[in-house]
């Protein structure tokens, strides 16, 4: 059984409070007072998540240009090492310059838009090559492809997980000064951050440096065993053998192997102890070898 349009439409306009549309059209017109929500407007990518994507993206594409120079096949596609006056360049060289300009334009100019957007990536990426050498600026010394490297790529997990908490908008202190709610997030903060000291002191450092934007991670963190040569199980399991113990079955080798592998995956394994101390004596050989060419010096 069929229904005319021409008697339906006033029977609809009278429910909604609409007013009668003679004939439907292929475009329906929506009166002016009437507000239907297709969808949130704010689900667009906002400037942190700019800025997350530029620090991880950055990340990547660094260590598989980084690891194809180091393997030798780089020199294909037309990669390798940037030497300026005889001196290498690390990339993080550049990923400061880019934080130093991103900064100086944020400042000065205040983007707003896709202006700032693109400011956001700018900076990431700024971010990214910075983050990706932290154990050289750590260290002072090039260790990017060492042990004492992988310190890099913990810095920048810490980075990706503190970016990415901040993507949703983190509001650390509510409510006006001197309220009731301002006290309370400010008590909470105060707290939290006991939690972190906590898992620092428990040799934890990721994992307090997370605790600080992750509440739950810093309370994980400081309930459970400190790791055996932290200053926490130095001074407090002397006397507790069994925690201790337990301790150290907890953060034995295989503890340790299992974060190395998933740090290699990522970021590649770092170059045996015994070819670093060849590759350096090999540096050293070549830059104290006598120049023995005629009119050379002795």
């Amino acid at each position: 059984m069929g229904v005319g349009t021409d008697s339906t439409m006033p029977l609809l306009a009278s429910l909604v409070n609409l007013p009668p549309v003679a004939k439907l059209s292929p475009l329906a017109e929506v009166p002016p007072r009437v507000n239907i929500p297709l969808g949130r407007s704010d689900f667009s990518l906002q400037p942190a998540m700019w800025m997350f994507i530029a620090i991880l993206v950055t990340f990547l594409v660094t260590r598989i240009v980084t690891r194809l120079i180091r393997s030798g096949s780089g020199g294909g596609v037309g990669l390798g090492n940037v030497n300026i006056g005889g001196n290498h360049v690390h990339h993080q060289v550049f990923g400061i310059l880019l934080i130093i300009g991103t900064g100086i334009v944020l400042i000065s100019k205040t983007p707003h838009g896709a202006a700032l957007d693109a400011a956001a990536v700018i900076f990431g990426m700024g971010v990214g090559l910075t983050v990706d050498e932290f154990a050289l600026w750590l260290h002072l010394e090039d260790v990017y492809w060492t042990e004492r490297g992988r310190a890099s790529v913990d810095a920048m997990f810490c980075v990706l997980v503190i970016t990415g908490a901040l993507i949703g908008g983190t509001n650390f202190v509510s409510g006006r000064v001197g309220t009731a709610a301002w006290w309370s997030s400010i008590a909470v903060i105060a707290i939290n951050l006991i939690l972190c000291v906590i898992c620092v002191l428990k040799g934890k450092i990721v994992t307090g440096v997370i605790g600080m934007f992750i509440s739950i991670v810093a309370i994980v963190g400081a309930i459970r065993l400190a790791k055996p040569r932290s200053w926490w199980a130095i001074h407090r399991y002397a006397t507790r053998p069994r925690r201790a113990e337990r301790a150290s079955r907890r953060y034995d080798l295989r503890y340790q192997r299992r974060w190395n592998r998933l740090r290699d995956l990522i970021a590649g394994a770092p170059t045996p102890v015994k070819a670093t101390l060849e590759a350096a004596v090999a540096r050293h050989d070549a830059h104290s070898t006598p120049d023995k060419t005629p009119g050379g010096s002795a």
